[in-house]
This record gives C-alpha cells, sequence and structure tokens, in this order.
C-alpha cells in the first residue's frame, strides 16, 4: 500500500525535496502583531519584517481540525506517516494526534494514520521527514518506516550556534540580565536538542567561530560513519557563514550527503539573523 509522508512548517525542508518526494508541509500560521501570515512566507519579507518589528512574531500550531482536513486530502488508498515538531517545543504533536482520532472516527474505513513526535526541529525533523519519504518511494511497509523511525529520532543530532541572543531574550528563553552580560562579553551559545525534545545549552563560547569550531568538535565526539550519514544546516538569512560551515564539517567529516536551506520563520524567529544549525542522521 502507498505510503504519504506529512510534516508540519518548521521543518525547513526545500521545495524542491519535498516536490520530489511527494512530502505534505503543513504550514503554521505566524503572526506579526496584525498581520497574519504562515510558514511558508517568503522568506526574504520575513527576515526583512523581522528585523523592523520591536516585538517578536508569534507562531502557532495548526489546528486538529487543519490536520483533519489535510489528512482527508491524502488519496483514500494511501496510509498516512505524520512526523511532528517536539512535542517540547510545541502543541503541534498534540493537535496532529487529535486530528488522527477525529479521520478514525469519522472515516474508520481509512488506511492507517501514524504520527510520530520528531523530539526535534528545523532540518532535525526534516531529516527524519527526508529519509521517511525516500523509504516509502522505495516501497517499505508502514511497520517498516514506524520502527525505523523511531530508532532515528533518537539518534539524528541537532546542534545549534546563535549569534545574537536578543531574540531568545525577547521571546522569554532566556532571562534578560544574563543575556544582556552575555552580550556584552560577546558570548555565544552552543545549543542542542535534548532527550525529550527542548533545547538545551550546551556550552558558552566567547564569539562565533570559536562556538562554530566547538560545534564541530562535538560532531566527531558524538558521531561515526560519517559516510552513511546526511548532514543539513539550516541558516536564518546567512548563507556565505552556512557554506563555510559545511565546507569546515566536510573537512573533518565524510558525509554522503548534504542538504543546506534557510530557516522558516518558525525557528528562525528565535535563532535571528546569523543562526546557524547542524543536524546529521
Amino acid at each position: 500500500m502507498a505510503i504519504r509522508i506529512f510534516t508540519d512548517g518548521s521543518s525547513d525542508l526545500p521545495k524542491r525535496i519535498l516536490e520530489q518526494l511527494g512530502i505534505v508541509q503543513i504550514p503554521l500560521p505566524v503572526h506579526f502583531e496584525d498581520e497574519q501570515f504562515d510558514s511558508n512566507m517568503d522568506l526574504e519579507l520575513f527576515y526583512h519584517k523581522l528585523a523592523s518589528v520591536s516585538a517578536l512574531p508569534k507562531t502557532c500550531s495548526p489546528s486538529p481540525s487543519t490536520f483533519f482536513n489535510k489528512f482527508l486530502s491524502a488519496e483514500p488508498h494511501e496510509e498516512i506517516l505524520c512526523i511532528s515538531l517536539s512535542s517540547g517545543l510545541s502543541s503541534t504533536y498534540n493537535h496532529a494526534m487529535m486530528g488522527k482520532a477525529m479521520v478514525e472516527e469519522e472515516h474508520p474505513q481509512r488506511p492507517s494514520i501514524e504520527v510520530l513526535d520528531s523530539k526535534n526541529a528545523s532540518l532535525g525533523l526534516g531529516l527524519l521527514v527526508y529519509k521517511a519519504a525516500r523509504m516509502a518511494k522505495e516501497g517499505h511497509s508502514m511497520h517498516e518506516l514506524v520502527q525505523t523511525m523511531k530508532r532515528s529520532i533518537t539518534e539524528v543530532k541537532n546542534y545549534f550556534v546563535l549569534d545574537t541572543l536578543e531574540n531568545v531574550i525577547k521571546g522569554g528563553r532566556l532571562d534578560r540580565v544574563r543575556g544582556a552580560i552575555a552580550s556584552v562579553l560577546n558570548i555565544k551559545l552552543l545549543m542542542c536538542a535534548s532527550e525529550e525534545g527542548t533545547l538545551e545549552v550546551v556550552e558558552k563560547v566567547r564569539g562565533t567561530q570559536n562556538a562554530i569550531k566547538k560545534l564541530i568538535e562535538r560532531i566527531g565526539e558524538a558521531g561515526h560513519d560519517f559516510e552513511k550519514k546526511i548532514l543539513a544546516i539550516a541558516h536564518s538569512n546567512c548563507e556565505e557563514r552556512a557554506h563555510e560551515v559545511m565546507e569546515m564539517i566536510l573537512k573533518r567529516y565524510p558525509f554522503k550527503e548534504v542538504i543546506v536551506t534557510e530557516m522558516g520563520p518558525v525557528i528562525g524567529t528565535y535563532a535571528g539573523k546569523g543562526g546557524i544549525l547542524v543536524s546529521y542522521a
């Protein structure tokens, strides 16, 4: 039976991959004060508006009814595997589960729907979705996909380096006084996704380049069999830096494939300009 892969607008996968593999991406609403957009909005416009507003835009999860309707948009013969943004960061996973339950109650004859909590964000989620979609295209069963993805969720690595702390302070994810002191001292945060799917600070480093070096060292400490893995790099409005980081990583670790893309509004809101995210699985 055919399997369709669903995800949400925080996955940051390039449009070409979504189209190539037939992945359905459900956008998250994005509010700039009185203006409403969604996570598919033009990224040049997003980063321009982000730099010009005093208050951060607000994002919220797609509603259960949105998931319900999107799930019903799949072909009647298709099973569905939906992989969502971490439940430690958003209610998106819970809303997807509610949408699944609504479909199962009102349309019990439809093929199965499985929903997985990625415990990740941005390309940490995107990599899982990419791998699942390729497996589906190769003809693997739903059982094989679910078991592989459950294992991959525990194995994917996801690191962030923030060039500015302004947005995590504005968003209430970093104490304002501590953040101000760190900014004055040019302290950069190296962060990662925790096992619970939240964000945690791994290390505090003086200067962006030193933080990136620490990130690259962490890849070596935590990884192996790089020739079997995919490297994914997302940047917040700093494409040149992203490619420099990619080259530095590939000089040390022979990843078999690389994806470089721009962070969308969901994660880019908190990363702020100059943020770099590195994921691999």
